[in-house]
């Protein structure tokens, strides 16, 4: 009786790969009624003193006590427009098209707007 070789070893390296491999990440925010939110549905913000692209913050301590960031984990990966930019504080916050993103800490539900127009500075995030 002859044994015949099957190729399983490509199979299961291959197998492997497709189970190992990570599931897609989702984006951080999504577009609902012409403005960018959070997974938690509450209105994303872009503040006019930060530049875009420049991978920094301005705001900071006070500031980001009134507009908490949109904060990335250490695993978050940038995909498409959405970047990670790091924080004075030495943690990741998420920007779309190089603005980072924020919440209004007085918007009380999902679908809150009420900081857009703040001081003519904040703007509700738009897709």
């Amino acid at each position: 009786m002859v044994a015949r070789k099957t190729p399983l070893l490509p199979a299961f390296l291959l197998a492997a790969t497709l189970f190992a491999s990570p599931a897609l990440q989702a984006a951080p925010a999504e577009a609902k009624d012409g403005v960018l939110t959070g997974s938690n549905g509450m209105t994303l913000y872009v503040f006019d003193k930060d530049v875009a692209g420049s991978g920094k913050s301005v705001c900071n301590g006070p500031c980001a006590a009134n507009w908490p960031p949109l904060m990335a984990s250490a695993s978050d990966k940038a995909s498409g427009d959405y970047t990670v930019i790091t924080r004075d504080d030495g943690k990741a916050q998420w920007a779309y098209k190089g603005k980072p993103l924020y919440f209004w800490v007085k918007d009380q539900k999902p679908g809150d707007k009420t900081g857009d127009g703040v001081n003519n500075v904040w703007h509700a995030a738009k897709p």
